[in-house]
């Protein structure tokens, strides 16, 4: 008979792969979907043959068990999930953790600083009682000091000198230290602060299934400390005539666990609305005969409420001190948005995403388009004398909900605004003025009148001269806007005269919104002539809505 001799180790792994007794695998999140205002998490376990129950443990224990999905790949069967909550003392988050015993190692110091600090306090004490000149102690209190000689006396004071100022000393550099000491914990508590999650219970779930053959189990959940708002950036090339513009997305999360290089995917909608629309109520109407509703109205008058107590007593009946509350932090708000869309759209974000749980804000680019553009300049000279660049171009596919968007021209940064590209089908952005265009406003004739002879009316007359400067070295076009009065009564009448007349009428669909389009020459000039001839009643008077 052959004997083989095996390992202590290998006899334990055979045993542990005969009884399905495998050491609990790893869980890390691997997915996170993103909507504004919160975030579905996704943690991914291996799955081999013959294993029959997967623990995650460390989990925080804020999110709400009933969003627990678990799902798993063909040849593994799921059954019950357990999960059990921990009381903790300390974060479950490790930054904040790490943060919180620094601190708490700091403030030791400072408590040690202390003692030292009483103790050279009390040395100091002593010396300053012995420090009575010509008089030693004597430990009976019947006894009357007894007198020194002056040469006892001066070798007596100079070392109470000297140990007294070794004492001041010390307490000086003590205090120095724990200022010092101080400073640090400040600023490790404000770091600490920003990344707080007040989660110190944690969550262990554990997943029964049934594995017949090797792959993944899918554990999901949704948590609320995260977000994301869309970004955009738009660089204007004039002498291309070419926007480039990126889509970006500002996320934050702060939900006590770190994500490490996870795929992320962004998502417009949002859970945690409300699932069915408003359905109408009955309208209900009754009729009050007029001898109850006199009788009503004489009835007494009924006893007024107690007045409300004072918004400085609390409801214990005890004035709060407002100068010992310190004002408390503003809690974490994760980003989100207004989304105006009837589907949710989603937005994969190309590169694989690590985010702290320390609420700050990161940037990851989405997608970005090279668009040929129209290039104008708007005027409003009646409004402000000063041409904008503007530039106009067909809308890229996709949805495009609102937010914050940076612009830049030619490489330099012009501004940054809000950009609402729901409520249009065209690509509009102003890029900024531009100086070489001279805008000049200048007022003609107006005076004031009456005509009539039974019915008086009341003349108001209005012109301008603007004019334009082209100081490029090639030629512009200019978008010339105007808000031409409008009668919005019977009793007011406009005339109007534009030299030349205007492109069009109603820019956008705005009443009485004149839009010239002119073309200047380098070096040219043009001209716009605007009046107006405004009658009224003279009995009355009129009413400018502007």
């Amino acid at each position: 008979m052959r004997t083989f001799h095996v390992s202590g180790l290998a006899v334990l792994a055979w045993l542990l792969s005969c009884t399905g007794a495998h050491a609990a695998p790893a869980a890390p999140i691997t997915d996170v979907l993103l909507y504004p205002g919160g975030a579905t998490i996704t943690r991914t376990v291996q799955v081999r043959p013959g294993m029959t129950q997967a623990v995650i443990d460390g989990l925080p224990a804020a999110f709400d068990m009933q969003s627990l999905h678990a799902e798993a790949s063909s040849g593994v069967r799921v059954g019950e999930i357990v999960n059990t909550d921990v009381a903790g003392t300390h974060p479950v988050n490790p930054d904040e953790a790490r943060l919180d015993a620094r601190i708490t190692a700091l403030q030791d110091q400072q408590d040690a600083l202390d003692a030292q600090a009483k103790s050279s306090q009390m040395e100091l004490d002593y010396l300053t009682r012995l420090m009575s000149v010509g008089v030693a102690p004597d430990d009976r209190r019947d006894r009357p000091a007894r007198m020194m000689d002056p040469r006892t006396l001066t070798g007596l004071a100079e070392a109470m000198h000297t140990a007294a100022a070794k004492s001041l000393a010390r307490m000086q550099a003590l205090s120095v230290q724990k200022r010092e000491i101080g400073k640090r914990v400040d600023a490790l508590q404000r770091d600490l602060d920003r990344l707080r999650t007040a989660g110190t219970d944690t969550r262990t779930l554990t997943v029964n299934f049934a594995a017949q053959r090797a792959g993944t189990l899918r554990i999901s959940y949704e948590v609320s400390n995260a977000g994301w708002r869309p970004a955009y950036r738009a660089s204007l090339n004039s002498e291309a005539s070419k926007v480039k513009l990126e889509r970006d997305a500002i996320i934050s999360q702060q939900t006590g666990e770190d994500w490490h290089d996870v795929r992320l995917t962004l998502s417009t909608s949002q859970p945690r609305q409300a699932t069915r629309g408003q359905e109408p109520q009955p309208w209900l109407l009754s009729y009050v005969a007029q001898v109850f509703r006199e009788a009503f109205r004489r009835a007494p008058v009924a006893m007024e409420a107690a007045p409300m107590p004072s918004a400085a007593i609390t409801n214990q009946g005890v004035i709060a001190d407002k100068a010992l509350s310190k004002p408390a932090a503003a809690p974490y708000a994760p980003p989100t948005f207004e989304t105006q869309g009837v589907f949710a759209n989603t937005y994969e974000v190309p590169a694989r995403t690590s985010l702290a749980s320390d609420g700050r804000e990161v940037s990851v680019e989405l997608t970005r388009h090279d668009l040929a553009v129209k290039q104008y300049f708007q005027v409003t000279p009646r409004a402000e004398a000063a041409a904008y660049v503007t530039a106009e171009a067909n809308m890229p596919q996709g949805d495009w909900p609102q937010g914050a968007i940076q612009l830049f021209r030619n490489g330099s940064y012009v501004g940054r605004g809000t950009w609402n590209p729901q409520d249009t089908d065209k690509l509009v952005l102003g890029f900024g003025r531009d100086d070489k265009i001279r805008v000049s406003v200048k007022p003609l004739k107006a005076d004031s009148s009456s005509s009539g002879i039974l019915s008086k009316r009341r003349h108001r007359k209005i012109a301008t001269l603007f004019s334009f400067v082209n100081r490029h070295q090639r030629p512009v076009t200019l978008q010339v806007l105007e808000a031409s009065p409008v009668s919005t009564s019977d009793e007011v009448e406009v005339n109007t005269d534009f030299i030349p007349q205007p492109s069009h009428e109603n820019w956008q669909d705005k009443r009485g919104v004149m839009e010239w389009n002119v073309e200047i020459a380098p070096r040219g000039m043009a001209k716009i002539k605007t009046a107006y001839d405004i009658a009224y009643p003279e009995t009355g008077q009129l009413a400018d809505q502007r």
